[in-house]
């Protein structure tokens, strides 16, 4: 069985359309959370997460625009949070407040979260990876950090996919990942996408000019 994981999508449209026409033949595909947020078209994104079947996780963006999280925003985030807020729909708003913090997939062989298995809010880098982060599942697929990344041990196999629509692992391109899950392999894959669409929507709209900057530098 073979599965496509995104994650991180947060709002960008056109590197979520490049991700799902990039992708090769995969048996489904899932995402590890933060469906809007940051970028400029959070409805559509969830509609065409829905449409397509695709199950995800809540993130800690996801979670804000549906009714608040302690978790701590900078001011960019907060405009994104406002923005999405007051340009979803109230299905789209529904979706987002049925998301779980954590499910599993494919027989149970995949468990997906958005920061880490005990907090979805906390952040886990790749240094941080390791065997005990895994449980009874073949892979454990976590968002969060926007940093591609995965790792492979005896037990089974930690992935982030990085992000779709804001990487910040130094490469702009639009990031996912594909999983054997019978190989036991993972193909880290990158596509690039129309950024220049996304910078012309952001100002047009008003959100803060550093979130379309940095789309630039994946930073």
């Amino acid at each position: 069985m073979r599965i496509g994981v995104i994650s991180d999508v947060h709002g960008n449209l056109p590197a979520l359309e490049a991700v799902l026409a990039d992708m090769p033949s995969v048996d489904r595909v899932v995402c590890a959370g933060d469906v809007v947020g940051y970028n400029p078209w959070p409805d559509e994104c969830i509609a065409l997460l829905t449409e397509r079947d695709i199950p995800s996780v809540s993130g800690n963006h996801d979670r804000a625009v549906v009714s608040g999280t302690p978790f701590r925003f900078n001011s960019m985030a907060r405009e994104g949070v406002s923005f999405a807020q007051k340009n979803i729909s109230a299905a789209s708003k529904a979706w987002l407040a049925s998301l779980p913090n954590s499910r599993t997939c494919c027989d149970e062989r995949v468990r997906i979260v958005h920061g880490h298995p005990e907090n979805p809010d906390r952040y886990t880098y790749p240094d941080d990876f390791s065997a005990s982060l895994l449980g009874d599942e073949d892979v454990l697929v976590m968002g969060h950090t926007h940093v591609q990344a995965h790792a492979v041990y005896d037990e089974g196999i930690v992935l982030n996919p990085g992000s779709v629509g804001q990487p910040r692992d130094g490469d702009p391109e639009a990031a996912y990942a594909v999983v054997d899950l019978d190989g036991k392999a993972v193909e880290e894959r990158r596509i690039a996408y129309d950024i220049d669409r996304v910078v012309s929507r952001i100002h047009a709209v008003g959100l803060p000019s550093k979130l379309a900057s940095r789309l630039y530098s994946g930073y």
